[in-house]
C-alpha cells in the first residue's frame, strides 16, 4: 500500500498548529508539526515531506533561515515551502519569502478554500513525482535485467562458437585418415561388386562429411569475425568452372537438369578465387537439395555496369516470405521430414552471405512462395 505523503506545519503558537491542522484534515495526509525551525528540521531528518507550511515570525530561528537551511540541504532541497504569515502585506518581505526558496505565501486570515486548492495541487505534484520515481525504478532494474540476460546471451554464443570450432577440429582429426584410406583403396584396382560399392559409399559419405567440418568451422570462424580472405585479380568464369566442379556430384546424384549461362566476355574481379567458388558452390547445393529429383538448375552470369550478377535458380520447393526474411541465418532450413532429406546443417547461406559481405558486395533472395522455386542473386563489383 502507497503510503499517504507528509506535510510539515511549523508554528510557535499551538492554536495555529490546531487550525491549520483544522483546515487540512480533508486532504489524505499525514500532518507533522513543529514549534520551531529547530524542531522541524529533525523532523525533516526522519521524514520525507510533500510540502511543508512554515510560519515566517518565529522566535530563535525564524521562516526565512528554516527556508534557508532547507534549500542548503539535499535531502530537503525540493520541498515546496509556503510561508504563512500574519504580518502587513510587505512587498519586501514576500520578495525575501521567494529569494529563500519559497513557492507561495499566504496571509492571515487564512482562506480555507484557497489553502486546500494549494495544497491539492502540491499534494498532487507529489504523487506524479512519487510515480515517476517509481516507474524510473521499475525501468532501472528492467534495464539492469535487460543487460543480465545480453550478458548472459553473450556467454552463451561466445561458448557456441568454441564448441563449434572444438567440433569442427576434433571431427576433423579421425577424418583425415579415414579420406586417405578410401584413397588407398581406389588405387587397389579391387574387382570385386560390392568391395567397389563400399568403396564409392565410403568415398562420398566422407566427402559429405568433410564438407559439413568445413562448414563448421567456417561459421565458427564467421561468428568469431576470424575468416579472412585473399584478394586478387581473378576471371569470374574460371571461378563457376571451379564451383561447377564441386556441386556437379550432388547435382548429378539428384538428376536435376543444369542449364549454364556465362559471358563469352571476360569478367575480372578483385576477390578470393576459392572462397568464391565456395559462394557459388554453397548456392547451387542449396538448390539441388531443396529441387526434387528430376528438376532444372539455372546458373546464369551477366555484367551490369559496374557489378557482376550471378544468379542461382530452381524449380523446387520454393519458400514462405516468412522464410525469406531470415534465409541467411545460421542453422536456418525449410520445414524438414524426420528424415531429414536435404541434409546439411543450415550452414550454407549463412557462410555465403559472409562471403559475399566480404568482397563488398549483396546478395538477395526471392521465391513466389512454396513449390515456385527459388532464386538468388549475388551482385560483386568487377574491376575496371
Amino acid at each position: 500500500m502507497t503510503a499517504k505523503p507528509k506535510i510539515l506545519l511549523v508554528d510557535d503558537r499551538e492554536e495555529n498548529l490546531v487550525a491549520l491542522a483544522g483546515l487540512l484534515s480533508g486532504h489524505e495526509a499525514d500532518l507533522l508539526c513543529a514549534r520551531s525551525g529547530e524542531e522541524a528540521l529533525d523532523l525533516l531528518l526522519v521524514h520525507e515531506v510533500a510540502l511543508a507550511l512554515v510560519d515566517v515570525q518565529m522566535p530563535g530561528m525564524d521562516g526565512f533561515e528554516l527556508a534557508e537551511l532547507m534549500r542548503g540541504t539535499e535531502r530537503t532541497r525540493e520541498v515546496p515551502i509556503i510561508f504563512v504569515t500574519a504580518g502587513i502585506h510587505d512587498h519586501a518581505r514576500v520578495f525575501k519569502g521567494y529569494d529563500s526558496g519559497a513557492v507561495d505565501f499566504l496571509f492571515k486570515p487564512l482562506d480555507p478554500h484557497i489553502l486546500s486548492s494549494k495544497v491539492a495541487v502540491f499534494m498532487q505534484l507529489y504523487r506524479q513525482k512519487q510515480e515517476l520515481a517509481k516507474r524510473v525504478r521499475e525501468l532501472e532494474v528492467a534495464l539492469a535485467e535487460r543487460q543480465r540476460i545480453e550478458n548472459a546471451l553473450k556467454a552463451a554464443d561466445r561458448r557456441k562458437n568454441e564448441f563449434l570450432a572444438m567440433l569442427g577440429h576434433e571431427l576433423r582429426n579421425p577424418l583425415a585418415p579415414i579420406k586417405n584410406a578410401a584413397q588407398i583403396m581406389k588405387k587397389m584396382n579391387v574387382t570385386d561388386p560390392k568391395l567397389q560399392t563400399v568403396q564409392q559409399v565410403i568415398d562420398r559419405q566422407t566427402g559429405h562429411l568433410a564438407r559439413l567440418v568445413e562448414d563448421l568451422l567456417d561459421i565458427s570462424r564467421i561468428e568469431q569475425g576470424k575468416i579472412t580472405i585473399r584478394k586478387e585479380p581473378i576471371e569470374l568464369a574460371a571461378v563457376v568452372d571451379q564451383a561447377l566442379e564441386s556441386s556437379r556430384p550432388l547435382i548429378q546424384s539428384r538428376q536435376h537438369e543444369l542449364i549454364v549461362s556465362v559471358p563469352n566476355v571476360p569478367i575480372r574481379l578483385m576477390g578470393d578465387g576459392a572462397r568464391l567458388a565456395q559462394l557459388i558452390s554453397n548456392l547451387l547445393n542449396n538448390a539441388a537439395k531443396y529441387t526434387p529429383t528430376g528438376g532444372t538448375i539455372w546458373l546464369t552470369v551477366t555484367r551490369e555496369r559496374e557489378e557482376a550478377l550471378i544468379r542461382v535458380k530452381d524449380n523446387g520447393e520454393g519458400m514462405a516470405e516468412s522464410l525469406l526474411s531470415h534465409v541467411f541465418d545460421i542453422f536456418t532450413q525449410s520445414e524438414r521430414t524426420l528424415d531429414r532429406a536435404q541434409g546439411g546443417l543450415g550452414l550454407g547461406l549463412a557462410i555465403v552471405k559472409n562471403l559475399v559481405e566480404l568482397h563488398q558486395g549483396r546478395i538477395e533472395a526471392y521465391s513466389e512462395g512454396p513449390g515456385k522455386g527459388s532464386e538468388f542473386s549475388v551482385w560483386l563489383p568487377v574491376l575496371a
